[in-house]
């Protein structure tokens, strides 16, 4: 460990770099056309690590970081962001992950998220919990890049047995790695739609009717975004809440699930109102889709 700073929460899952391209308008399948590509950091864990810091809290990331150039730079840039880095995985021998992306101004065309370090390093990404980090009854983030196994392995692992689950899949081709934890009953559960739509077995009209089937599934907890129309929260035995985003232009899409959990989490560590903290959410989710940062 290099830190002495006792953090507010883990985010347990991918660190990495985002290549983003961007076009500035709509692309056609096979399109090549002017924009621009950015290099930033990405991975669900640390965006929302980023996130929480600008909240004002203390975030650590649990994750594989190679000691190549590029990992290097990662580390460093992710604690002038004020994400604490003490508890890394670094001795991988493997290089540091990547995620590519192409978006429009419709939102994403294609990803290929390459998260290969994170999986093969497995359950020693946890080994601070058997450490430092041991009797940790705090928030933990989880996100669906990591393993199914790993997951399963989460979900009963006494190390975590007192911590507040919060679970993103990353994608909707990762949700279905997320049944151990609703199997467990273990998490809140933070999904667009479609990824609810997958843990649901079913489609849904609406981000309302989606939170509340999975919610039937085992779900104690399901937040839903829907992208301009209204988010949900679903609790089991107690009243379904929505919020509809304010209306902006769609500068990036990259990431705004991560800041929804993010003001979501904020919120709800201050004690705020189930109501407000929805709000709050869909705000922040909104501003980064326009081009700004929150708060």
């Amino acid at each position: 460990m290099t830190t002495t700073t006792r953090p507010d929460i883990l985010c347990i899952g991918a660190m990495l770099w985002d290549v983003i391209g961007r076009a500035p308008r709509r692309m056609a399948p096979g399109a090549d056309i002017a924009g621009r590509i950015r290099h930033i950091p990405g991975g669900v864990a640390l965006n929302v690590a980023v996130a929480m810091a600008r909240w004002g809290l203390s975030p650590a990331v649990l994750s594989a970081v190679g000691r190549d150039p590029e990992g290097q730079a990662l580390v460093a840039e992710a604690g002038r962001l004020g994400v604490l880095t003490g508890w890394l995985t670094r001795d991988t021998g493997l290089p540091t992950d990547c995620y590519m992306a192409v978006e429009d101004s419709q939102g994403l065309i294609a990803a290929i998220a390459d998260a290969n370090s994170l999986e093969r390093a497995g359950e020693s990404i946890l080994s601070p919990l058997s450490a430092d980090l041991a009797g940790w009854t705090g928030p933990v983030v989880l996100d669906g890049n990591l393993t199914e196994d790993l997951l399963a392995a989460i979900a009963v692992d006494p190390r975590l047995a007192q911590a507040d689950l919060r679970v993103v899949p990353a994608s909707p081709g990762k949700a279905e790695r997320l049944e151990p934890l609703i199997a467990a009953r273990r998490g809140c559960f933070y999904l667009n739609r479609l990824e609810a739509e997958i843990l649901a077995g079913r489609a849904c009209p609406d981000a309302a009717t989606a939170a509340e089937a999975v919610v039937a599934r085992g779900a104690a907890r399901v937040l839903v975004t829907d992208g301009p129309d209204p988010a949900a929260e679903a609790v089991a035995n107690g009243p379904t809440l929505t919020a509809r985003p304010p209306t902006v232009s769609v500068a990036r899409v990259t990431g705004a699930g991560d800041c929804f959990l993010a003001a979501h989490l904020a919120a709800a560590l201050s004690n705020q109102p189930r109501q407000t903290a929805l709000r709050q959410a869909v705000e922040a989710s909104a501003a980064h889709v326009s081009g700004k940062d929150v708060p």
